[in-house]
């Protein structure tokens, strides 16, 4: 096989991405489409889901209840098996110091953002053994650097990638890959929420605190959805087929945050 073409997934893989209906897990589950793959989505938004491209199946599930990923993979199992899953499913959580965090909005973004991924992971693991597949477990940066007044967040992500590591180590005797990508800072709707809430904490403008952000990215600027979807897709290619147990940042080189 030419380099070149190892670059390119093969056509007709089944696809799993959880919170696949908006933001980067529609970039994703686009990318993997256009690539050739069926595609399976599942998001807590009917709305989003409901305009999610032909040809996509969907299912209405909280990746926090094991109930519904069940339904997932009942409702994905139509594929006939699966090959990829993108646990991508997660929540920003709250911005406070830690004497102001309400127990409760800790333990739901824990619920999401680390429970979820092991209850995917879970129900996941017997058809990626069958197809000695790849789990792609979304972290953070917050999963590298201490996050000031993001804690349950960066917690959760610390945890994701101890997830990754140890699944890489304890499947890949199967052939099953798992690697972690740790995106930066990335252009939408979700990033000018925290802007937004940090730039409140500090009693700063918003335009202020985008730029503090900024300045601790060496190159810059924000990452776009379409480099983590990228970065998805080529772990799904014959060239990254000896990449696990990894945790792959896509962030412009944050620093700091």
């Amino acid at each position: 096989m030419r380099v070149v073409d190892s670059l390119i997934p093969r056509k007709g893989l089944k696809v799993l991405v959880t919170a696949g209906a908006s933001g980067i897990g529609l970039c994703i589950a686009r990318a993997f489409q256009e690539a050739g793959a069926r595609v399976h989505v599942c998001d807590v938004d009917g709305q989003a889901l409901d305009a999610l491209p032909q040809g996509m199946g969907r299912t209405l599930a909280d990746v926090s209840r094991e109930a519904d990923v069940s339904r997932v993979f009942e409702e994905a199992a139509e594929m006939g098996g699966l090959d990829v899953v993108v646990n991508n499913a997660g929540i920003a959580g709250p911005t406070a110091g830690i004497d102001e965090i309400e127990a409760d909005k800790w333990r739901r973004t824990i619920e999401v953002n680390l429970n979820g991924q092991y209850l995917v992971a879970h129900h996941a693991v017997r058809q990626l053994r069958e197809s000695q597949g790849l789990l792609i477990n979304m972290a953070s940066v917050a999963g590298r650097l201490g996050f000031a007044y993001r804690t349950p967040y960066a917690a959760s992500k610390w945890g994701v990638v101890g997830l990754t590591k140890s699944l890489a180590c304890e499947l890949g005797p199967d052939g099953v890959r798992v690697n972690a990508i740790l995106p930066g800072i990335v252009r939408g709707p979700r990033i000018e929420k925290v802007i937004e809430d940090r730039a409140t904490k500090r009693g700063i403008s918003y335009a202020e605190m985008e730029k503090e952000n900024l300045s601790k990215v060496s190159m810059r600027r924000m990452v776009e959805p379409t480099d983590i979807a990228a970065m998805a897709l080529f772990l799904a290619t014959p060239g990254g087929a000896n990449i696990s147990g990894q945790a792959l940042s896509v962030c412009a080189n944050v620093e700091s945050l």
